[in-house]
């Protein structure tokens, strides 16, 4: 015969719980929403930052430098990387440049339009692992361009609009430069022929992007160019200067974003421990029958505590679920359409959560142990405190 089941702890701390979820389940929406929104809120502010990464991610691939307004250092420096370079080199390539911006959340951003010659310009995209073009490359000398699809996405082009033109005055160019292809990359990239540049756009300053042949390999490029052309006419454009620039770029938002998050923590914190001694108010009858039955005080503090984890915990992991369908929502109806960056799944944001359950959880416990302290059975029992 199956073994008879064991009868259920009535006094079991998940039973209570579960018995006055009217009671329960507005302590577990409050902490629910407060974890959300915190993690909404820095999860939103992560996106800045990681907007710029995403952008110029494809400065990972190569090493830009320019000779700072002095057209005769070119070939020295394109000479000092072929010589010294510390890594075994793809190609170093001789381009020009241009200013053109992108859009992000926090308004427009400067982007380079780089002009390459035909082959340099198949290699370039080749490096970025382009997958395939819709359309086609630029032909030599023409006013055309090629962009990728995350960049098409952002400014909401499309194939035969203008790029670069003389009417637009944050992407300057005395023709109109037409799009003629789309590259299928998440890399950002804007691209035009050299011949066009030459005969358009001055300053006539030729710049260099050094490649890596082993792209594992790229970092270790950048910092020696770091270190061998510091001091000297030549400006390194790598990577690890844009990731340590944003850093230190957000050092003070993330200070005020410390304050806001402590402001909150607090506040809830506060009112999560009278809502947590409103709710054990309601009990004291409970306790004081239970202690009156033999329950030692240590016994009926650790039940409070077990209760008061249970609901921590659950309020935390739904939160933590609900800031996750929320933030992809937003991801999906607003951030992607427009190629903005947003990660979901960003650990920071679900770490900044953290404090505030475990705050509430001080604050309850703090609360219930106050109250245990001259807490008298007899008179509840004899309804002299209730």
């Amino acid at each position: 015969m199956p073994k008879p089941l064991a009868p259920r702890n009535p006094l079991a701390p998940g039973v209570f719980l579960l018995r006055n979820a009217g009671k329960t389940l507005p302590l577990v929406l409050v902490i629910m929403l407060a974890v959300m929104l915190i993690a909404g809120i820095v999860s939103m502010m992560n996106s800045i930052p990681y907007s710029i990464r995403t952008i110029y991610d494809y400065s990972k691939r190569y090493t830009g430098i320019t000779p700072r307004g002095d057209p005769s250092q070119t070939p020295i420096l394109r000479q000092a990387v072929l010589d010294e370079s510390p890594v075994k080199l793809g190609r170093v390539i001789t381009c020009r440049a241009s200013e053109a911006v992108v859009r992000s959340i926090v308004g427009k951003w400067p982007f380079v339009v780089v002009a390459l010659g035909q082959d340099d310009m198949r290699y370039y995209l080749d490096q970025m692992e382009v997958e395939r073009v819709e359309g086609r490359l630029p032909a030599p000398g023409a006013a055309e361009a090629i962009i990728s699809e995350p960049v098409a996405r952002n400014l909401n082009l499309k194939l035969g609009d203008p790029l670069l033109g003389p009417e637009i005055n944050d992407a300057y160019s005395p023709q109109e430069v037409k799009i003629v292809g789309i590259a299928r990359t998440d890399r950002w990239l804007k691209l035009t022929p050299i011949e066009y540049h030459q005969a358009n756009h001055f300053p006539p300053i030729d710049l260099l992007i050094a490649f890596a042949e082993d792209p594992r390999e790229q970092a270790k490029l950048d910092r020696w160019a770091i270190e061998r052309f510091k001091g000297e006419r030549a400006r390194v454009f790598a990577y690890e200067l844009l990731d340590r620039d944003t850093e230190e770029m957000f050092q003070i938002l993330y200070k005020i974003l410390n304050v806001v998050i402590g402001t909150l923590v607090v506040v809830i914190t506060f009112m999560m421990g009278m809502l947590m001694n409103i709710y054990q108010s309601q009990r004291v009858q409970e306790f004081g029958l239970l202690q009156a039955l033999g329950y030692t005080r240590r016994a009926l503090l650790k039940r409070v505590l077990m209760e008061s984890v249970l609901v921590v915990v659950g309020g935390w992991v739904l939160g933590v679920g609900c800031a996750l369908l929320l933030l992809n929502a937003v991801k999906s109806l607003l951030m992607d359409p427009q190629a903005f960056a947003l990660n979901p799944l960003d650990p920071a944001a679900y770490l900044y959560s953290i404090p505030a359950p475990i705050a509430i959880l001080a604050a309850a416990w703090y609360t219930v142990w106050l109250r245990f302290r001259r807490f008298d059975p007899v008179g509840v029992v004899e309804r002299r405190l209730v």
